[in-house]
């Protein structure tokens, strides 16, 4: 044993020799008041009253009122000087805490166990991102604003003390109780982490604790439960474990927190805990680091020191045999200023107060403790305390803010753990058939929803691995999610044996994306990598983690996140590919482009007072602004009718004319930057079929500007109707596609094909009209889809699939959705009682283009609001979009041009312009940059390059008549809702 304590003593030489220079961190500017105050109530306290101010007893907002009765009486009776809250809500905890300070002589000192959030103790509370995801990001103000924001909430709620941050450097993968809680496993990461962390917080006046001396990161017990084993070397001990303390200390670190250990090289004494050793305490924290801040023992009810079986001190237990107390006392001995959750407050008060009549305990030392709590009382304001204000207290601690900080938290975060052939992020969806497979035991919905924003991604499921290999086979990119439990971060992590067979079994034989939604740790089952071609760590399950993972995946976001711990042999600490956004869409909230949550839901009052009013049955709303869908909600139903299905996200409207812009202009705009066409070539030179007409001489600059003479339309249709019954003739339709009877305008009514050879010919020989002048024309589109097409020996629908849709990730923007998608999805457009006679649903409404098999260059495409948005982003962007160049800025440019201004002409190369008058097609808020177009079903674009915003409405105000008067348009709501969203701006 001399043996032991002669090694100890002369390895702790070089361990003590050059004590760290420090200053008081619970002093405040006004030393002289502060302590005028704090002796003016030591003084004022019996010794019993100061003993027990060195106590924080348990309290649970949940209790029942015999539990709280006993707080009350150990307020009333002893004066203890604090609480520690646990379990229970925070209107409960408000109110209750305003009863437990009502009551005490000295206004109670409040902690918490708030690591991650208020909700780490309480239900309907704010969780912000575990310390291990924080360990992944490389911007440390992030983890400042973090202890920032987390520290108003605990001061709105009358908290005063966070024991926060975990400086623990969890370098044992199997540790039970560190785990998600610390940043990670590099001594300098942790230390710069929980630096920032502890700087946020004391900046809004919450007191940062420093936990668990002199490091809990490498053992693998709980000290809940155990005394766990420490077995380093003391200078092991000094360079790794002791390192965030240094550093914390000197940038004024409140407190500490001395774990329950069983350090050998710190403290000889067979499985002493290093809370009661006054070497580790005294000698180590307060001498040699210098610290001078508040030190709480661990929770004293912990098996790690409620275990240990302390005798106590001569003279101390004369006449009893109980030694309850005792670890308090030895813990005080030991130099801890405030004993926490003591199994026995009023015995260890007892047995301090003996201690001190004894002359075991000094009036010195014991003012030592007591001015240090009572200075840490009056520097978190309990000299001039205040009751917590109940009113809007859930919107206090559940704030927009917090989500955001979240959301940026988490972009920062995700890790690239993996990318052997540059899978990530994904380009060429074109060439991608995704399927996504859900493995672990919580939800992975909130991924599937946000990569369906992205691709079209098929969840698939099978009974057994055959099953789901055989189904697999479909595809060519799987991407697995790992979905484990968020509830909190010591949730089981672990693989199964039947996920990791499956796992194998799927990259075996397909390219898989992993992405793990756990702690990093879950890696460490991973027998092989050799198959799995990327694998990408989200660290944790929540939605806005789910959903920025995703946005990482389709290059919506960078990737920046670094892995904070190694796992295994393939997944070393400090790793991380680095990815560019490929520009796609974001997802976020408005306040994070500059727009106003608040003012934005004017939008919601006016869309619902046209879906109430009658004016549409439905309608789909999206607003983007800088690169991020902020705004994306629906309102109403599919038609009028009683239990009519409510319009979802992926539903699909016929856009009408937005097919001009959509489908027909950005193939027209790649021909012209392609040199194949220029603006200024005349019809006769693009189509022959056009020479010796009136037409010949027409531009296409001024037929896509309307300022071409031509008719506005031509009822095509007409014609084809019985001159008697008014309904299709038996001369041009049949029920039935028979012989030359085969181009489908609506359900069991086909047209005779040689018609669409009539409807060029009509448009060649109708008149011009009377004057040059600006009239709008679906005319130049059908045009244009003659001349595209035979360009291309190919189908308009077809070619705007393989040149722009099917890259864009635009995979609800078809032509005839009727052939491939369910009506379920599809909205109605008219109860049609004058050409087709019936329900127009899948079918394009438009009646030329219906004639021309579905496929019209005016009209024909049916969509979403996100695909439109997509579409207008990639204009927006000058023509880039997710990786891709479609357009070169110029062309953009080109055809966002108003040439004929002068003339009374707004439009611009077959975009709509704002009006050069009073009234026009946008709000007049717009910058005149700013272009769109609206279609007759009642659909609506705009996109302003000055402000980046994107505006996309989307209804069907023709159901179930279109023969009304059009209330949207009559009603101004669409450009209502464009001035609202300008409204909204942050200026």
């Amino acid at each position: 044993m001399r043996k032991l304590i002669l090694l100890l003593t002369l390895s702790l030489i070089s361990f003590t020799i050059h004590a760290q220079e420090t200053s008081n961190p619970l002093l405040v500017k006004d030393v002289e008041g502060q302590k005028k105050w704090v002796d003016s109530v030591y003084n004022s306290l019996t010794l019993n009253e100061k003993i027990a101010q060195l106590y924080m007893v348990q309290v649970f907002s949940s209790q029942t009122e015999a539990e709280k009765a006993k707080v009350l009486n150990l307020i009333n009776k002893n004066k203890i000087g604090g609480v520690i809250y646990s379990k229970g809500g925070p209107y409960r905890q408000a109110k209750l805490n305003n009863e437990l300070q009502a009551a005490s002589k000295i206004p109670l000192l409040i902690g918490m166990d708030a690591e991650w959030g208020l909700s780490m103790r309480l239900d309907s509370t704010y969780s912000f991102p575990w310390n291990m995801t924080l360990g992944a990001i490389k911007d440390n103000f992030l983890i400042e604003q973090t202890g920032r924001q987390l520290g108003e909430h605990c001061k709105r709620l009358g908290v005063h003390f966070n024991f926060a941050p975990v400086v623990d450097i969890n370098t044992n993968p199997k540790n039970p109780i560190i785990g998600n809680r610390s940043f990670g496993e590099d001594r300098d990461n942790v230390t710069e982490k929980a630096a920032a962390f502890m700087k946020g917080m004391q900046s809004v006046g919450v007191l940062a604790n420093a936990k668990h001396f002199p490091g809990h990161g490498d053992t693998e017990a709980d000290s809940h439960l155990t005394l766990p084993t420490v077995a380093f070397d003391a200078k092991r001990i000094d360079s790794v474990e002791l390192y965030p303390y240094k550093t914390l200390i000197k940038e004024g670190l409140s407190s500490v927190m001395v774990a329950h250990l069983n350090i050998p090289s710190l403290e000889p004494r067979q499985d002493y805990p290093s809370s009661i050793s006054k070497n580790i305490v005294t000698n180590i924290l307060k001498e040699r680091l210098g610290f001078k801040g508040l030190i709480f023992t661990d929770a004293l009810t912990m098996k790690g020191a409620a275990n240990y079986k302390f005798e106590g001190l001569d003279g101390v237990n004369e006449g009893s045999t109980s030694t309850v107390g005792n670890i308090d006392l030895a813990a005080f001995l030991a130099g801890n200023d405030i004993m926490l959750m003591s199994e026995n407050p009023e015995a260890g008060i007892a047995k301090l107060e003996k201690a001190v009549n004894k002359g075991l305990i000094t009036e010195e030392r014991l003012a030592h403790s007591v001015k240090k709590l009572l200075q840490a009382k009056y520097k978190v304001g309990l000299n001039n305390y205040k009751p917590i204000y109940t009113h809007n207290l859930s919107n206090d601690l559940n704030r927009l803010r917090d989500d955001i900080l979240y959301e940026e938290l988490m972009e920062e975060a995700v890790t690239i753990a993996r990318d052997s052939s540059g899978l990530l992020p994904l380009r060429h969806l074109e060439t991608k058939k995704i399927a996504y497979v859900e493995l672990g035991n919580d939800s992975g919905k909130p991924f599937l929803n946000a990569l369906k924003k992205y691709a079209q991604v098929h969840e698939v499921k099978a009974n057994n691995l055959s099953n789901l290999i055989a189904k697999l086979q479909n595809y060519n990119t799987v991407i697995v999610g790992f979905h484990k439990s968020n509830a909190n971060p010591w949730k089981s992590y672990k693989f199964s044996d039947k996920e990791l067979t499956w796992l194998y079994e799927i990259a075996r034989t397909n390219t898989v994306i992993l992405d793990v939604f756990a702690k990093p740790y879950a890696l460490l089952d991973l027998q092989t990598v050799t198959n799995i071609e990327s694998v990408v760590v989200s660290y944790q399950n929540s939605k806005i983690a789910q959903e920025t993972s995703a946005e990482i995946i389709f290059g919506a976001l960078p990737a920046k996140g670094t892995l904070p711990v190694s796992a295994g042999p393939y997944f070393k600490v400090g790793y991380g590919v680095q990815t560019n956004s490929l520009e796609r869409l974001g997802y976020s909230v408005p306040e994070r482009v500059g727009l106003s949550s608040y003012r934005l839901k004017k939008i919601d009052s006016i869309a619902n007072h046209a879906v109430n009013a009658g004016m549409t049955p439905g309608i789909q709303l999206i607003v983007a602004r800088k690169g991020k869908v902020v705004y994306n909600k629906n309102f109403g139903n599919h038609t009028y009718n009683k239990g009519s299905q409510k319009v979802r996200g992926d539903d699909l409207y016929d856009v009408a004319s937005l097919t001009k812009i959509v489908a027909t202009l950005p193939l027209f705009m790649e021909m012209e930057e392609q040199g194949i066409v220029s603006l200024d070539t005349k019809l006769s030179e693009a189509i022959p079929y056009y020479k010796n007409t009136n037409k010949k001489n027409i531009t296409f600059k001024k037929m896509l500007s309307h300022y071409a003479q031509l008719k506005p339309w031509i009822p095509f249709y007409f014609a084809t109707l019985d001159t008697v019954t008014k309904k299709p003739s038996t001369k041009y339709y049949r029920k039935s596609p028979t012989g030359k009877f085969n181009i489908k305008v609506a359900n069991n009514l086909y047209m005779r094909e040689d018609y669409q050879d009539s409807i060029p010919k009509i448009i060649k020989e109708t008149d011009l009209l009377s004057r040059l002048r600006y009239r709008y024309s679906d005319l130049p589109y059908y045009i244009l889809k003659q001349y595209i097409e035979e360009h291309y020996n190919k189908p308009l629908n077809e070619l705007v699939q393989d040149h722009f849709y099917k890259s864009l990730g635009a995979n609800n923007t078809v032509y005839n959705p009727y052939k491939t998608i369910s009506n379920t999805r599809i909205t109605p457009t008219e109860e049609d009682d004058y050409y087709r006679f019936q329900k127009v649903q899948g079918y394009v409404h438009d009646m030329g283009a219906a004639m021309q098999d579905g496929v019209g260059g005016h009209a024909g495409v049916f969509s979403n609001a996100n695909d439109i948005t997509k579409i207008m982003q990639m204009y927006l962007q000058k023509g880039y979009y997710g990786g891709v160049r479609y357009l070169k800025p110029e062309t953009i440019d080109k055809f966002n041009t108003c040439y004929f201004c002068e003339n009374k002409v707004r439009r611009g190369i077959g975009f709509d312009k704002p009006q050069l008058g009073e009234s026009g097609p946008t709000c007049g808020c717009v910058s005149m940059t700013s272009f769109g177009h609206s279609g007759f079903t009642g659909t609506y674009t705009w996109a302003d390059p000055d402000e980046e915003l994107v505006y996309v409405f989307m209804a069907n105000r023709t159901y179930p008549s279109s023969k009304g008067k059009n209330m949207l348009l009559r009603a101004d709501i669409r450009t209502n809702i464009q001035e609202a969203i300008y409204e909204a701006i942050i200026r």
